[in-house]
């Protein structure tokens, strides 16, 4: 065992996203990966363990705290222009080629991810709410790692943060499993998700597989959570014109409301044999978007260059709503009843600080 893991198992506690099995093995239901664990083994995510039948599971510290704009998550439907108090832990369901947090998220996994001890934060999640409330964060966000690995956690956190009139965000790659999404549905307010690609092959490198991520984006639509979706456009990886259509048309056929965010990649980690993506990328991605019938399309990572793509504009008269530089909102138009302010559409989205 290494001193990060032990460090970290000092911390945990007893989970309940499992069901027990005989002999003291037990199945985790944390996400979709199910790991079936032995006392005294680990899932795949490193962080959540067997110990003499019971699931021990990440909690008691953050990697990175940091107020942070609420836009940069990214959320653009999502009280635009405030800050949201981010936390993340250390470990991942996934191994990506092209993490873009991936000292913190394959710390556990990949020696070259290496992140001391003396770096973790030890906290309670009355100290976070206290720090969120004095400093007037309207927005609590689990992301930095993936949050799923750490639901009781962040459930922990949420639940006190809901009685104070916060609202509570997860930046996830959505590879849940129904149960998890039951256990944060009370105390969860909007959901992005990373659809890093519509292909199993893909999938299949990253770790994980296609079908819970497509079952989560539907799933939390149904249940009435606030959805944003993000593709990180990555050349040669999930840039085919026909693969982005096949994206945007299952979002569209989801709700044609969800935004979709296509990113800019940057050469990273593993995967710095690709080219950046131009520009013109970005634009005929969103294009593709706008076609599929989607409202809400925006291009991200390369702020002040993709134009109107950055802005959030009514669907029924087009007017102008939302103008933004980066994460930087420069204009803000809905009304207080999330309405536009020139036809009176409804615009959706979470616009109201009362949870």
């Amino acid at each position: 065992m290494s001193s990060l893991e032990k460090f970290l198992d000092g911390m945990a506690q007893p989970g309940v996203l499992y069901e027990p099995l005989e002999a003291g093995n037990l199945r985790c239901h944390a996400c979709a990966h199910r790991c079936a664990l032995k006392p005294g083994q680990r899932g795949i995510c490193r962080v959540r363990f067997n110990q003499n039948g019971s699931l021990f599971v990440p909690w008691g510290y953050v990697s990175g705290l940091q107020a942070d704009p609420v836009e940069k998550k990214p959320f653009f439907h999502v009280l635009p222009g405030c800050d949201a108090l981010t936390f993340g832990m250390l470990g991942c369901n996934f191994h990506c080629e092209f993490c873009q947090n991936w000292v913190t998220s394959q710390a556990l996994c990949d020696p070259a991810a290496y992140f001391p001890p003396e770096y973790i934060q030890q906290i309670t999640p009355e100290q976070m709410v206290s720090y969120a409330k004095n400093n007037g964060v309207k927005v609590i966000a689990s992301s930095y790692n993936e949050p799923l690995i750490s639901t009781e956690w962040a459930v922990d956190i949420f639940k006190l943060a809901k009685e104070e009139g916060i609202r509570c965000v997860y930046v996830s790659n959505g590879f849940a499993t129904p149960e998890a999404l039951d256990f944060l549905y009370p105390y969860l307010d909007a959901l992005k998700i990373d659809l890093k690609s519509i292909q199993e092959k893909n999938y299949h490198v990253m770790g994980g597989s296609l079908k819970p991520v497509l079952d989560t984006i539907r799933g939390a639509k149904e249940k009435g959570l606030w959805v944003e979706v993000v593709t990180l456009v990555i050349p040669g990886f999930n840039d085919k014109p026909e693969e982005l259509w096949e994206i945007a048309r299952f979002l569209a056929s989801v709700s044609a409301d969800i935004p979709w965010h296509v990113t800019a990649f940057h050469p990273d980690y593993h995967m710095r044999d690709r080219p950046h993506t131009t520009v013109r990328g970005l634009q005929q991605a969103a294009e593709i978007g706008q076609e599929a019938g989607l409202r809400y399309v925006y291009a991200g990572n390369l702020p002040g260059r993709v134009g109107s793509l950055e802005d959030t504009y009514c669907p029924s008269c087009q007017a102008s709503l939302i103008r933004r530089s980066g994460f930087t909102v420069l204009e803000y138009r809905v009304t207080a009843q999330g309405t536009c302010p020139t036809c009176s559409s409804k615009i959706s989205g979470v616009w109201s600080e009362n949870p």
